[in-house]
């Protein structure tokens, strides 16, 4: 297949680019930078969101795009600017994809677009599948909102379009590393009152869903991006730990991590207990369902 993909370069795009060459596929990596990088026998780095660039030339036939492109949320405190700038940095990039479907004359099959378990607000009793269609409140719902709104735009051409809500990403790039330097230096516990829930997913899965979008015809729409078993924070902490081999003691105060984070505070304090619903039902098997192997295997590689 000829798959493009947006934020190739980032996390997540670096290990799909990896594992969709491995399978035998075409990537096309969209950047604003492309002269940056080398093109490799499966692999083009294609320019656009510059008015120089006319990727649609070099895409013809394409089968599928997966859009990972927007600003990081844990690089820096949200200031208000900030916060226009994670909106709009993936509103941009989306309408970027919709202005390159509307000129491709034979349409990908499929669109994958990245999203976020933002969407359902927090809550330390509520379960949240992809039957919750009511977003939460608050500045990441509605950035998720937005988003999903543009993307489903799609459709319109034709386009399957799936909505993959990220939960937290666990490799050895990404919130991880943040999360596990407490605990190296002795100083781990809980955040806030550490009833808070934490639904995450290996690196692998996050792969692995995204190519299983990619292929089953079935998924459209919101899907769950979340390892089956979510853990609150007290118990992910202390599972950190153990594969740490460092004890889980300290708790972090909320008043602490508020003054320190502002509102970016609300990634650490509070969560949502979700479940990928959609995904157990079209029978995709996760490789790590369960969070101590899949701590082991990125501490422990």
């Amino acid at each position: 297949m000829k798959i493009a993909v947006t934020g190739g370069t980032g996390f997540v795009g670096q290990q799909l680019t990896k594992h969709l060459v491995l399978e035998g596929h075409e990537v096309y990596v969209l950047t604003r930078s492309p002269e940056k990088h080398k093109d490799t026998t499966n692999i083009k780095y294609i320019g656009w969101l510059k008015p120089e660039y006319t990727p649609e030339s070099q895409l013809d036939e394409l089968d599928a795009i997966v859009n990972l492109a927007g600003e990081s949320l844990n690089s820096g405190r949200w200031t208000e600017e900030r916060k226009r700038s994670i909106l709009e940095s993936r509103i941009k990039a989306t309408e970027g994809i919709l202005e390159l479907v509307k000129k491709l004359k034979k349409k990908p099959k499929v669109l994958v677009n990245a999203s976020a378990v933002g969407y359902y607000g927090n809550s330390m009793t509520e379960i949240f599948t992809e039957d919750t269609t009511t977003p939460g409140s608050g500045f990441l719902a509605n950035v998720v909102t937005e988003w999903e709104k543009r993307a489903s735009q799609a459709a319109d051409e034709g386009v399957r379009t799936v909505y993959l809500r990220f939960g937290i990403i666990l490799g050895e790039e990404g919130a991880l590393p943040k999360m596990a330097i407490p605990y190296k230096v002795m100083a781990g516990g809980k955040v806030g009152t550490g009833e808070q829930w934490l639904s995450w997913i290996h690196i692998d899965d996050v792969v692995g869903l995204i190519d299983f979008a990619i292929s089953n015809k079935e998924a459209v729409g919101p899907l769950n991006a979340t390892a089956p078993h979510p853990k609150r924070n007290k118990d992910f902490g202390k599972t950190l730990g153990d594969v740490l081999n460092r004890p889980h003691w300290l708790p972090a105060p909320s008043f602490a991590i508020k003054t320190a984070l502002g509102d970016m505070s609300t990634l650490l304090l509070d969560g949502q207990h979700v479940i990928p619903k959609k995904a157990i039902a079209y029978g995709y098997d996760f490789k790590y369902p369960e969070l101590k192997p899949a701590l082991q295997d990125i501490f422990n590689d």
